[in-house]
């Protein structure tokens, strides 16, 4: 079929577009509960100064001895620790062009309107991408406390002999990730064959509503040892030597600090009216924080004042958040992240 600027036309059967091509992608991972806003992070970046990179601190807990009050001891004291943590903007910018001949040769097709609609899903997909880059990123660290996060909190099962979830992976995952923290873990995101098969075992407890009538329902919503079950194909396998793994993830309330920045111009419409006889243009812009608990980003090699997805996915931009006086490490239990990696 005849094309002009990637537009089919006839005159007989696209005398207008009535239909969208479904999407690809569910972006369970940008939908999930696992956000919280950060105060803190936004004020920081508003300045001119701070625009690109803050150190934020975060409060430690108190402890120490109690002295024996009995009149003759000294009371000692302490100091409550804080934690240095690395935070970074990344910035995306996109432009999209429509010709007024697509309008003319589609019988008046508005293709920029349909722009217009599927740009907001546009940025779910690019900065689900961020995310799961980051989320790479932290799994990729080098240093001491890194890597103890990464041993805890991944759950790799694929060169088992039992290679694939059973009933006790998710409750073993979080317990050697977090410990008697495992219970701030809410949600899981999986792929569907992983969904299917816990499904065939009969592991998935779906929800169920109640109608007017009394009679109940099945929603079409599961748990999983207690946490919501979200299947996205997309995000959930990783490409080995070995072939195709999967990859589960188990998260929790708060698991990044959110905060969208603002943009001088986030959308503008330009017009040209000589090229290719005349287009319109849409520039959209965003900059946004994903900050994930309890990991610093060191910025160590960084090119440029927004991070691409290549370099959040390196390791040596990562760390765990650290009090820098007393030289120790965040607690890895207290962050909310577990990756599970089976075949099945």
């Amino acid at each position: 079929m005849p094309k002009f600027d990637s537009k089919s036309f006839n005159p007989e059967a696209f005398a207008s577009y009535s239909e969208t091509v479904s999407k690809k992608r569910l972006n369970q991972l940008i939908k999930a509960n696992i956000f919280k806003p950060n105060e803190d992070i936004r004020n920081a970046l508003k300045t001119q100064t701070g625009s690109f990179y803050a150190i934020i601190p975060m409060y430690g807990r108190l402890s120490g001895e109690p002295d024996n009050y009995d009149g003759k001891t000294d009371i000692q004291s302490s100091v409550l620790p804080t934690y240095e943590r690395g935070v970074v903007a990344f910035g995306r910018a996109k432009g999209f062009t429509e010709r007024d001949f697509s309008y003319d040769i589609t019988s008046g097709v508005d293709f920029m309107s349909q722009v217009a609609q599927q740009v907001s899903e546009y940025w779910d997909d690019v900065n689900e991408d961020v995310l799961i880059s980051i989320i790479k990123g932290i799994f990729a660290m080098t240093s001491e406390g890194g890597l103890e996060f990464i041993n805890k909190h991944t759950f790799d099962i694929s060169g088992e002999t039992e290679n694939k979830i059973q009933e006790t992976t998710l409750n073993d995952a979080l317990q050697k990730s977090s410990g008697d923290k495992k219970a701030v873990f809410s949600l899981t995101i999986m792929n569907s064959a992983i969904a299917t098969n816990l499904e065939n075992k009969k592991l998935l407890k779906y929800l169920t509503y109640t109608t007017a009538e009394g009679i109940e329902m099945p929603l079409n919503l599961a748990h999983w040892n207690g946490k919501l079950v979200l299947v996205d194909d997309h995000i959930t396998t990783e490409t080995t030597e070995a072939g195709t793994k999967y990859v589960t993830y188990a998260l929790g309330e708060g698991a990044f600090d959110y905060e969208p920045l603002d943009v001088k111009v986030p959308y503008e419409m330009e017009r040209n009216a000589s090229k290719n006889g005349g287009e319109d243009t849409l520039y959209s812009r965003e900059r946004i924080v994903y900050a994930p608990y309890g990991i610093s980003f060191t910025k160590k090699n960084v090119k440029s004042f927004s991070p691409t997805n290549a370099e959040f996915e390196d390791g040596a931009n990562w760390d765990l958040v650290t009090d820098t006086e007393n030289e120790e490490y965040f607690d890895h239990k207290e962050i909310p992240i577990v990756k599970i990696v089976s075949l099945g």
